[in-house]
Formats: C-alpha cells, sequence, structure tokens
C-alpha cells in the first residue's frame, strides 16, 4: 500500500520561508510522478508543482514559478517543496501525492492516484 506523509507545514510571515517534506512508502516501481497540490479555504485544489524521477521534468503552477522548488530524492522516496517569498495568497493545505509512469491521456494535474493527509501552511501579513 502506498503511503504518502507530508511534514514541514507551520506559521510564517509574507516574505519568508518554508520548506515541505513528504514521505512516500510502499510505492513498489523505481520511476515514479511526484507533486503538491494545495486547497485554500473555499477554493478548489491546485496543482502546484511536480517531478519526474532523477528531476528529468518538473512542472510549475505560474503562480509559484521562480518563488517555489521541487526536488525528489530517489533512492528515499523524499520529496521536498522549498517555498520562498511567501505571502498570504500561498495559506492553504498542501498535499503530496504521486503516481505511477503510466500514460496519461487526461489532464496533467488529474493523474495523481495517490494522497497524502495534508499539512497546513499559513502566510500572515
Amino acid at each position: 500500500e502506498v503511503q504518502l506523509v507530508e511534514s514541514g507545514g507551520g506559521s510564517v510571515q509574507a516574505g519568508g520561508s518554508l520548506r515541505l517534506s513528504c514521505q512516500m512508502s510502499g510505492y513498489p516501481y523505481d520511476e515514479v510522478w511526484m507533486a503538491w497540490f494545495r486547497q485554500a479555504p473555499g477554493k478548489e485544489r491546485e496543482g502546484v508543482a511536480a517531478v519526474y524521477s532523477g528531476g528529468q521534468s518538473t512542472t510549475y503552477a505560474d503562480s509559484v514559478k521562480g518563488r517555489f522548488t521541487i526536488s525528489l530524492d530517489d533512492p528515499t522516496n523524499m520529496l521536498y517543496l522549498q517555498m520562498n517569498s511567501l505571502t498570504p495568497e500561498d495559506t492553504a493545505v498542501y498535499y503530496c501525492a504521486s503516481d505511477y509512469p503510466r500514460l496519461w491521456p487526461g489532464a496533467f494535474w488529474d493523474r495523481f492516484r495517490f494522497w497524502g493527509q495534508g499539512t497546513q501552511v499559513t502566510v500572515s501579513s
């Protein structure tokens, strides 16, 4: 059974930084897609950043480009999200997600199959 556990959330003032971590266990393959999503109160969940095994490919939402960096430590299946220059608009519950390296004909952010429980990030002005 694939399990994802996030950590590193918290409260920070605008302009500050946080690093989120996500430990994946029980994943049966060497290659994987992993991603961070977030959901703010009253809003739909949105994809923030994604990475393929070995950092071969990364994708970012326009709202976080240049401020957030996603990275994956392949041997340990540990995913990170370094968040800099945070603003109150970044306040949300952040979720870690993963998916098999399978063909996926639909929208990219809809492909993720496995999910963590989420960690709260609060940015105050």
